[in-house]
């Protein structure tokens, strides 16, 4: 039954899209060529990443970056990241198209490294910093890397390698003796000057500015090439889905804007990784192009990050969903002052439906909402915020103004409403290919559409619904199995705290179901009684025939996703 507290949208989907692109408006849309190909974008978007970092200029003395006790404003910020782009030309000789990695955890360092690199044309190459010392040479070679900036973890994992690369180093927060030649990054900065300015650079929109790698969790990791216009979409396409879900409930364009006008300076939580498109597109830049506070997160431990939320006054957090359930089953939770929190916001991975009803019930009032999006597409392009999500907490939502969506047969033809196929994406976020490889290229990239490999179908108003990525989906027995589904039926028991379902070999059917369950701290939980709970919920063929309960934190990437063959690996269900 609907809860009757949810307010009702009173505009539909398509109205209130079109008050937000009427002339005039912040969201106006334009046509640019890309690759050839006409494509909506932003009108009012920054042309370019240098563009971001200058507008630091325009708020001074405000806090721009904080880590523990170190804070450094947006003018500070600035004059470091400038004073590194001319290090980074005079010293390294770095120019228009070279390669620049960055590998470390959430330094203030990181953010300075990728805007010095952009901002002189140079493409920024976001390591992971979890990869081992043969995955981040692998990165390196790959791309081609003239210049490594990286903290000191990152430089001894790669002590070894680092000769045969004949890569220079630049280390960060390195503590004790460098290998020969890597220079430390005070030694190379130097004194950073009170009128230090950026070098001479002309970037144009749609220049290759990032690789991300993919996360590799269906085979070796790809470059993504991102362009400057492929990241600033992101900050313009954010604050249209926070407009479109208040204006939905009845707001004025000009209403939306002075609530927006009211509320304090945003102070952002980061709590992802930075080299993850989520932490980097969808949290970092947007915060600092706005004039915002970006609190940086060594890495994600529950009780610091509610200590962060109550001194930094926090106003918005995006977590992956494993941290918010973590945040909200914290046992003294309510210790903590969280009134500064309006925004509270789930991306990176799939969230499942019951979390919402755990957040309405646990936290204080707050605008909450899921994305969907993928490094290939530069993070955003489908928003599910507000009433919506309260509504359709199973969607990930409705496509930003400037992207489209469909979904397609094996055949390529476009499926109605309802019907599930693959999902496409066509806008200004489509990256501009894989970094040196033309043949997965060209197999993921039609025509200026993405091919995303999940499964998903369209409602009658455009919203979207994931149903499986195309390689997770089981078949028992003829039947298919959406695993996407039975988690999220599991995560309704109110124990549960994680669950990974994944498909094991079966003699008969082929395939059978079978889930990893993790209780939450202070619960019991048993396979009956699991299974008790799922037969009103999902059809009895869908329902696990194997099920693990575990103490142990479900092993994920950095991004959150879970790595479901290492699950089945460990749980001694092997792979045919």
């Amino acid at each position: 039954m609907t809860d009757p507290n949810i307010p009702r949208p009173l505009r539909s989907l398509a109205a209130v899209t079109t008050r937000l692109l009427t002339g005039g408006s912040p969201f106006e849309t334009d046509t640019a060529e890309i690759s050839g190909r006409p494509t909506r974008v932003w009108r009012h978007a920054p042309s370019h990443l240098r563009a971001c970092l200058e507008a630091s200029l325009e708020h001074g003395d405000t806090p721009a970056l904080v880590y523990g006790e170190e804070r450094m404003s947006h003018a500070e910020y600035y004059r470091t990241a400038a004073t590194l782009a001319h290090r980074l030309v005079d010293v390294y000789g770095v120019a228009e198209g070279d390669r620049v990695a960055v590998a470390m955890r959430n330094y203030p360092e990181w953010v300075v490294a990728f805007f010095a690199t952009v901002s002189i044309g140079a493409i920024v190459v976001p390591l992971n910093s979890w990869w081992t010392a043969d995955e981040l040479e692998f990165g390196l070679a790959d791309s081609g890397a003239k210049l490594l900036v990286a903290d000191g973890e990152r430089i001894e994992r790669l002590a070894g390698a680092l000769p045969g690369l004949a890569i220079p180093a630049l280390a960060v927060r390195a503590d004790g003796p460098l290998p020969e030649g890597i220079r430390t990054w005070r030694e190379v900065l130097g004194e950073i000057p009170g009128d230090a300015r950026l070098p001479a650079a002309a970037p144009t929109p749609d220049d290759p500015a990032t690789i991300f790698y993919t996360s590799g969790t269906t085979g070796v990791p790809k470059g993504a090439v991102g362009s400057h216009r492929n990241m600033v979409t992101n900050i313009v396409s954010g604050e249209f889905t926070r407009a479109r879900a208040l204006m939905r409930l009845g707001l004025e364009l000009s209403g939306y804007q002075a609530f927006r006008d009211a509320l304090p300076t945003p102070s952002i939580l980061c709590a992802l990784p930075l080299f993850h498109t989520t932490g980097a597109q969808t949290v970092m830049l947007p915060t600092l192009y706005r004039g915002g506070a970006l609190v940086l997160m060594y890495k994600w431990e529950t009780e610091e990050a509610l200590r962060l939320i109550e001194r930094e006054r926090i106003t918005s957090i995006t977590a992956v969903p494993a941290m918010i359930s973590q945040l909200l089953a914290f046992p003294r939770l309510t210790d903590y002052d969280l009134s500064s929190l309006l925004v509270l916001g789930s991306g990176g991975a799939p969230a499942p439906p019951a979390l919402v009803s755990r957040a309405r019930s646990t936290l204080h009032e707050l605008l909450l909402g899921q994305g969907y999006g993928l490094t290939e597409c530069s993070a955003t392009a489908v928003v599910n915020g507000g009433s919506d999500y309260l509504l359709r907490p199973e969607s990930c939502g409705a496509p930003v103004a400037t992207v489209d969506v469909k979904i397609v047969d094996p055949a390529g033809a476009e499926l109605p409403p309802g019907e599930i196929g693959e999902v496409w994406l066509n806008g200004p976020g489509v990256v501009l290919g894989y970094w040196g490889r033309p043949d997965a290229t060209a197999e993921t990239f039609v025509d200026g559409w993405l091919r995303t490999g999940d499964l998903g179908h369209l409602d009658e108003e455009g919203f979207l619904y994931i149903v499986d990525r195309a390689k997770d989906m089981i078949i028992r027995g003829g039947e298919n199995v959406y695993c996407a589904e039975v988690e999220a039926a599991i995560h309704e028991h109110p124990a549960v705290g994680e669950v990974a379902v994944v498909g094991v070999p079966h003699d008969v059917y082929g395939e059978e179901v079978a889930a990893v369950v993790r209780p939450l701290p202070g619960y019991r939980l048993g396979a009956d009684d699991l299974r008790h709970h799922l037969e009103s919920r999902i059809a009895a063929f869908k329902v696990p025939g194997h099920i693990r309960i575990t103490v142990e934190e479900l092993p994920r990437n950095a991004a959150g996703k879970l790595l479901k063959k290492q699950i089945k690996r460990d749980q001694g269900w092997a792979e045919e």
